[in-house]
């Protein structure tokens, strides 16, 4: 895996390994060796999807501690614009955020440390997201900032699809970080 950095401190973006042929496509999401060469965990606790349609934004989610987490993100089906914002107090690139346009085709992927959250858009009609945890779930811990609360453009407006409870997130203005 190639990995460079963003804008946001400690976290990456990764170029997944792939071969194609008349058959289809393989793909390598993940190589501890390559990881671990990074510095990056290599430990994940969990492995989850989701399925969008065209226009669902999910986010901006993330675990608050002592059950915070790093996240492994990639998009299986699809495209997606995913968005990280960065809540760590004393990082600098605190409020910042990072977006990149990721698809399925061109095999892109974040590496998320903790104290950032995640949101995606989904583009495309069908949308498959994977995502690694070094926590388990916690639901208690689970937490997020209002999707259109710190700055992002979010490309459009009344046609997006959010949860009640992501719609029901605090601002970011009013956020008190634990991170």
């Amino acid at each position: 895996m190639n990995l460079t950095s963003t804008t946001i401190a400690g976290c990456f973006l990764g170029k997944l390994f792939f071969a194609e042929d008349e058959r289809g496509r393989f793909v390598k999401t993940y190589d501890s060796t390559s990881f671990a060469s990074f510095g990056l965990p290599t430990d994940w606790r969990e492995d989850f999807y989701s399925s969008s349609r065209r226009s669902v934004i999910r986010g901006m989610h993330f675990q608050t501690p002592p059950h915070d987490h790093e996240k492994f993100v990639y998009c299986i089906q699809g495209t997606v614009l995913d968005v990280v914002l960065d809540l760590r107090k004393g990082s600098p690139t605190f409020g910042q955020h990072f977006s990149i346009e990721m698809s399925a085709e061109h095999g892109l992927a974040l590496i998320i440390p903790k104290g950032l959250a995640h949101g995606f858009l989904a583009l495309s009609e069908h949308v498959l997201m994977g995502y690694k945890s070094t926590t388990t779930h916690v639901p208690d811990h689970d937490s997020g900032i209002h999707w259109d609360s710190f700055g992002f453009d979010w490309r459009g407006g009344s046609e997006h699809i959010v949860s009640p409870r992501d719609r029901a997130l605090p601002a970011f203005a009013d956020f008190v970080s634990p991170f």
